[in-house]
Formats: C-alpha cells, sequence, structure tokens
C-alpha cells in the first residue's frame, strides 16, 4: 500500500496483525470522533470491504471512556449479528478486538450515504421515494421483528449499494427491548426524534418509547426525500422541538405542488404525534402509495406488438408537429417576484443552492437550505435572475 499522511492514524502491526494478515486497508472513506473507515481488500478473494477502525487508546473527544465505548461497541455487534442476513440491513463480514483497537469489517457500500445522494439530486420522485422508503420500511420490519428499535434513522444511516439499494447502518443507539419495555434516555438526532422521546425526557410522568420512534423517523426521511428539506427545520432549536411536539409541519411550500395525494397522506399517518395512532411497519408497506400495478404476461402476439409499434410511430410524428413547450418564455415580472414557485426553475435554484451550500444538515442549521428563500431576493439577485433568464 502507499505510503500517506494518514498512515500515522493506522494502529501498529502486533495489535492488529490478525486483521493485516486478512485485509489489506486502503484509502480512508470516512471519519469518527474515535474512529476511521478505510476501504480494504480481502487478500485471499480480492474482495472489497469497509473497516472501521475504532480507537480504544484514549478517552474520546466527547469525554467517554474507553471502558464505556468498548461495551457499546460490544452491544453494536450483538445487534448487528441479531439482523445480520436482510438484503436491506449492513453485513458485518468481521470483528477483530485487541487491547487498544476494533476492528469492524462491513461490506463496502460504494454509494456512499442516502444523505449525499439526496444532496446531489436535491429531492427525488415520487417513484424513486417509493423505491427507496419500500426498502427503509422492510429493513425496519426487520429489525422490529427481533424485538430491537434503532433509535438513530435518518438519510445519513442509510447507506447504499451499487445497485442504489438501501443498506440500514449504524446500530449504535439500537436497544433489544424485553416485553412491554419503555425506553428514557434521549438520543438520536434532534430533527428526527419522535415527540414521545422529547417527552419522556422533559417530564417526569411520561410513559416512555418503544419502536414506534423509528416510524416516526422514517416519516421524516421520507418528507426531506421528496422535496430536499425537513419538516420541522427552525432555525431556533426550542421552536423545532415544540414544532415537533405538536406535530406542526405543513404541505404549503411550492414543492408540494406537484407532489400527488398518496405521499402526503403516508406522511400523514407517520407523523402522528400519539404513538398508538401512528401507523405500524406493516400497515405503512401495505399503504396505497406502495401498491402498483403488476402486468401479467401473457405470452409473445407478434400482431399486439406490432399495432403498439404503429401506435407509437403515430404519435411520435403527432409530437413533432406540435409546438415545442420549451420556446414559451418564461413571465419575467412572476420570475423577479417569486422565482421559487416556478416549477421550471425551482430545480434550478434548488441545484445551484446544494453546489453553493454543499452538506447543509451537517454543517449545521443555519446552512439549510430551508432558509435560502426566506428573505426577498437583494437587486443583485435580481440582476442575476435576469441575466440568467435571458440566455
Amino acid at each position: 500500500m502507499a505510503k500517506e499522511e494518514d498512515d500515522d492514524n493506522l494502529p501498529d502491526k502486533d495489535a492488529a496483525k490478525e486483521f493485516y494478515a486478512r485485509y489489506e486497508p486502503k484509502e480512508i472513506i470516512g471519519r469518527g470522533i474515535s474512529s476511521t473507515v478505510r476501504r480494504c481488500i480481502e487478500k485471499e478473494t480480492g474482495r472489497e470491504y469497509a473497516a472501521k477502525i475504532i480507537d480504544l487508546s484514549q478517552e474520546s473527544q466527547d469525554g467517554v471512556d474507553t471502558h464505556t465505548m468498548r461495551d457499546a461497541t460490544r452491544q453494536e455487534i450483538h445487534i448487528l449479528r441479531m439482523v445480520a442476513g436482510h438484503p436491506y440491513i449492513i453485513e458485518l463480514q468481521d470483528v477483530f478486538e485487541s487491547e487498544t483497537f476494533i476492528f469492524l469489517v462491513f461490506e463496502l457500500c460504494k454509494n456512499g450515504e442516502l444523505f449525499d445522494y439526496l444532496t446531489s439530486v436535491v429531492t427525488l420522485s415520487e417513484k424513486k421515494t417509493r423505491y427507496i422508503m419500500r426498502q427503509v420500511l422492510e429493513g425496519v420490519r426487520h429489525v422490529h421483528s427481533k424485538c430491537i428499535v434503532h433509535r438513530d434513522l435518518k438519510p445519513e444511516n442509510i447507506l447504499l449499494d451499487d445497485q442504489l439499494n438501501v443498506k440500514i447502518t449504524d446500530f449504535g443507539f439500537a436497544k433489544v427491548l424485553k416485553d412491554g419495555e419503555k425506553l428514557f434516555e434521549l438520543c438520536g438526532t434532534p430533527g428526527y426524534l419522535a415527540p414521545e422521546t422529547l417527552k419522556a425526557n422533559m417530564f417526569d410522568d411520561a410513559p416512555g418509547y418503544g419502536k414506534e420512534v423509528d416510524i416516526w423517523a422514517c416519516g421524516v426521511i421520507m418528507f426531506t426525500l421528496l422535496v430536499g428539506c425537513p419538516p420541522f427545520w427552525h432555525r431556533k432549536q426550542m421552536v423545532m422541538l415544540r414544532n415537533i411536539m405538536e406535530g406542526k409541519y405543513s404541505f404549503t411550500s411550492p414543492e408540494w405542488a406537484d407532489i400527488s395525494d398518496d405521499p402526503k397522506d403516508l406522511i400523514r399517518r407517520l407523523l402522528v404525534v400519539e404513538p398508538s395512532e401512528r401507523l405500524d411497519i406493516i400497515q405503512a408497506l401495505n399503504h396505497p402509495f406502495f401498491n402498483t400495478m403488476a402486468i401479467k404476461s401473457s405470452g409473445f402476439n407478434a400482431r399486439a406488438k406490432l399495432r403498439v409499434a404503429l401506435a407509437c410511430v403515430r404519435a411520435a410524428v403527432r409530437l413533432r408537429r406540435l409546438p415545442h413547450t420549451a420556446a414559451r418564455a418564461l413571465p419575467l415580472a412572476d420570475a423577479l417576484r417569486d422565482p421559487y414557485t416556478m416549477r421550471m426553475l425551482r430545480k434550478v435554484i434548488d441545484g445551484c443552492a446544494f453546489r453553493v451550500y454543499g452538506h447543509w444538515v451537517k454543517k449545521g442549521e443555519g446552512q439549510n437550505r430551508a432558509a435560502l428563500f426566506e428573505n426577498t431576493p437583494k437587486t443583485e439577485l435580481k440582476s442575476l435572475y435576469v441575466s440568467n433568464l435571458s440566455r
């Protein structure tokens, strides 16, 4: 392996000789507070994997001691083995543990996080959202069937493989539930927390929470995939948390005008404040949004195929004779007054915003793209719109 400046972060050969005997680590593909993720090659087969190297040699930056970190990692390994074998859950290939390091070898998902994919495409179509969310819910159903709650479902913890299939990952907050057990710890990511999680932390008489919190998180994810921004975002975190506890969100932004009723209805039934009234995982998968017509094949029919081909040719000829809609000019006054309400411009604006601001969630709430259009455009921005429209 070529020497690189990051190699001084690798553990010594003596402590990791078993790992190094089987795998050859390559470039860094991710970092955590006390861990590094590297692409690696299995020497015997040549297959690629992702190795998460957890450093236990010193206290982590967030104050977690080595003993606690080791126990938490062992608990995550136990849960990963419980949910192993499902196509939409990350597969743990190998584990190596030494005094100072733990090596977790996972299948490699070359398309990275769902979050990064969303960043690149801005929003997902209903068809693509259906494809992604069906797999997420199927994965969650398997997790719940093992009496496990994930507690940190979000686009950053959903990976995509070579065929853009979902792989749910990061079970660091996951918990095995006993019959009737309720949880009270506050853990997860603020924008994806369910109301009952917040109440369990705020009120002494709160009943706690269970697997329903994952259903709520799926609703937040689905909302975000369709329009590119989360449902409960606000500059002030306390306002955001209040909106979550009240289930206060809306479909009034311009993006929702292009989206049909079925996905909106499913989101409404997932983002229900009262957990007992929220859809369960089976009901969610049986929602009309996921029901697609299956076309039955009755064998090859040459005459029918020819009729379809001729109809397609006639339709193509007629379409060529129609005036081209792209030649129509956009009303300049409307574009200057409120460009974001115009479907033709909205994708362009969103795409530019993502390229300028990058990973808006990871850079903090100040970078959230939902805030980009709350202020009236200044003269310079209006000039930019005019120059772009005139091209």
